[in-house]
């Protein structure tokens, strides 16, 4: 099936009698005819729903859906995006490692390893995504257990070059991990181009509406985890009854450590309910993904027509340096998120935010309604002024994620909110 076909027919398939639409099963618990049957799911030995802390059955047809969208071999939900980023790390990372990540990243990521990592004793070196090959080669130490990076990033819009970082993952024995919230697997499948983990806050464009936060994690399942780097996933898991991740589950291995260990242990569960939003939003994707492109591409040459505006960051726009790259691994498109810089800084910056009628100022981004974001002031505000120029971030750089709404409208709102500033 196209992808267009799978967001609405894949994870859930109703039997005879059975409700059209997914269920939500809104239930911590499930009943059982034996309690050998209940051993056998503790042991890991029985497929099947235990307690919806691991698993539940509206939850698992929306993991079995965006694994299929990927091109995985498995999925698992969290209860938020960094949720995702923060176990996707874990569950092969531990006290003493070191990871590679492009520096182009969500400033929450950017906490999240720097800072939150650092008390587990995990070390993590952000990096220039354009260096050359040779030159990030540097950068990998005896110790790096793997290689991180946003397919298009928040909010500097670069576009990765994902065999690039595939190469310099898998030259040292390590995994590939994407985040690709602002593509989606509609605009980029990064597995066909050598990841081995993708990342999703599915709060973003797969729920599309702003009703739910998730994350999600998928396993391409093509990693080789017995190569001595991983013992976590290959030595006996006490907690198991000795249990081996990779001989028992093979090219599942990864997704399911996560899941019977790290979500067992952590929590960062979604509710049955969001699952059943996100699900929503997910069988309308490829057509809102299509309209969101289409309108911020329009968007991005009108503000290149404007004086006030000294940037735009665009891989759409023929001018963008990523332009190339985006017409390599994004052909039908990228997002619906530009960022430009205007005139002035700071304070025109934010002047012309406070002029808008129709587009809102949120803290958010890929909704079906046109928002607005100023990252230096929120998103970005725990980062210093050089970590913020390493993400891309200037005083005066504006985020807008362009909607659904008619193109005229959005571009009315944009003139008047200009010529305001007089």
């Amino acid at each position: 099936m196209k992808i267009e076909t799978k967001v609405l027919h894949e994870g859930y398939k109703p039997k005879n009698g059975e409700p059209r639409v997914l269920p939500i099963c809104q239930s911590t618990t499930f009943k059982y005819d034996s309690t050998e049957y209940v051993g056998q799911l503790f042991d890991l030995t029985a497929p099947g729903f235990f307690y919806t802390r691991l698993a539940n059955p509206t939850v698992d047809a929306v993991e079995q859906k965006i694994a299929s969208l990927e091109g995985g071999v498995g999925a698992l939900c969290t209860s938020s995006g960094q949720a995702a980023s923060f176990f996707a790390i874990l569950n092969i990372l531990e006290c003493g490692d070191h990871f590679i990540s492009s520096s182009y990243i969500y400033g929450g990521t950017v906490n999240l390893f720097a800072h939150t990592f650092k008390k587990f004793g995990i070390e993590v070196t952000f990096v220039d995504q354009d260096l050359p090959l040779e030159e990030l080669q540097k950068y990998v130490k005896e110790n790096t257990k793997a290689v991180f990076a946003e397919t298009v990033a928040n909010p500097a819009l670069t576009v990765l070059d994902i065999e690039k970082f595939a190469k310099l993952a898998h030259d040292n024995d390590v995994p590939l991990l994407i985040d690709n919230t602002f593509p989606t697997p509609y605009f980029c499948r990064p597995i066909e181009f050598g990841a081995d983990i993708v990342i999703h806050s599915t709060t973003k464009y797969m729920d599309g509406h702003a009703l739910q936060v998730g994350g999600v994690i998928v396993d391409s399942g093509n990693f080789n985890w017995n190569n001595g780097k991983f013992p976590g996933l290959v030595e006996p898991d006490v907690t198991y009854h000795g249990i081996s991740y990779v001989e028992t589950f093979k090219e599942q291995a990864y997704i399911v450590k996560a899941r019977v260990q790290l979500m067992r242990d952590l929590g960062s569960s979604p509710a049955p309910q969001n699952a059943f939003y996100l699900n929503t939003g997910l069988e309308t994707l490829p057509v809102r993904m299509e309209r969101h492109y289409s309108n911020a591409l329009a968007v991005a040459k009108f503000l290149e027509a404007q004086d006030d505006v000294v940037k735009v960051n665009y891989p759409g726009l023929e001018s963008s340096p990523y332009y190339e790259l985006a017409q390599k691994y994004l052909p039908k498109g990228n997002c619906g998120v530009i960022s430009f810089e205007v005139k002035g800084g700071r304070e025109r910056a934010a002047a012309l935010i406070d002029q808008l009628k129709l587009i809102s100022l949120e803290v958010h981004v890929a909704d079906i309604r046109t928002c607005i974001l100023h990252p230096a002031t929120s998103t970005h505000r725990q980062l210093n002024d050089e970590q913020l120029l390493e993400c891309g971030i200037t005083p005066g750089l504006v985020r807008l994620s362009c909607g659904i709404e008619h193109i005229d409208d959005i571009l009315e709102d944009l003139t008047q909110a200009f010529a305001a500033l007089g």
